[in-house]
This record gives C-alpha cells, structure tokens and sequence, in this order.
C-alpha cells in the first residue's frame, strides 16, 4: 500500500489517507482481503499521529471499504460491485470537474470542450 501526504492539500491528512485507500480499492490496487498496516504501523510509516490512523481506518470502516477483525487485524473488505461501479463514476466525475475548471479558466466555450472530449473517447 502506498501513501503519499501531502502538506501544501486542503484536505486533512486523514481524509488523505482515506481517499488514497479508497482509490487503491476502487482501481484494484488493493483487493477484497488484503491486509492493511496495523493503525500504529501505518503511523509510525507514515510519520503521523494513531488518533490520524485511527480516524481514517473508523470512516473506511463505516464506508464499507475496509473491516477490522478482533486479534486479526484490518483488511480489504468484500467490494459490493455496485458500490465499486459508484466509486468509479465518482472518480470519472471528479475528474471531469477538474477539467471542466481549468477549461473555463482558459476561456474554452462548451463545444469545445465536448470536442476534445469526443476526440478522445474515439481514440
């Protein structure tokens, strides 16, 4: 599993960690029953703070994306494959938000845009 912090992000580093662990299971990085790092591993890793680890691992826990199982340790949950499909698309338009801004931001009108698009899903 790979983590990456980041100082200069708006986003608190918990929620770092929970969107870099979701996207890892989402793109199959990480797959139903991997083990994950114990919380006071991935700290010490990650050079953060357990209560960090802990708060990420809860809200992944809640998501559904991750279980945590008594004396065992935390894994990969079974992916529900419409949760999966959701994940993807939530990605996708993320992205294309992203893309959207910065084309307003260049001064691009709509059909513009939607050609590039065209272009390159044909391709």
């Amino acid at each position: 599993m790979n983590i990456i912090l980041s100082n200069v992000s708006d986003d608190p580093i918990y929620l770092q960690i929970v969107n870099q662990i979701k996207e890892q299971i989402i793109t199959g990085q990480l797959t139903d029953d991997d083990p994950l790092p114990s919380i006071r591993n991935l700290a010490r890793e990650l050079n953060i703070s357990v209560i960090t680890t802990k708060r990420a691992y809860e809200e992944l826990e809640r998501d559904g994306f991750i279980i945590t199982v008594a004396g065992k340790g935390t894994y990969v949950a079974p992916v529900n494959r419409e949760m999966l499909r959701e994940g993807k698309l939530k990605m996708i338009e993320d992205k294309i938000a992203e893309a959207v801004r910065t084309a307003k931001h260049l001064g691009l009108t709509l059909d513009e845009l939607q050609e590039m698009l065209r272009l390159l899903y044909e391709e």
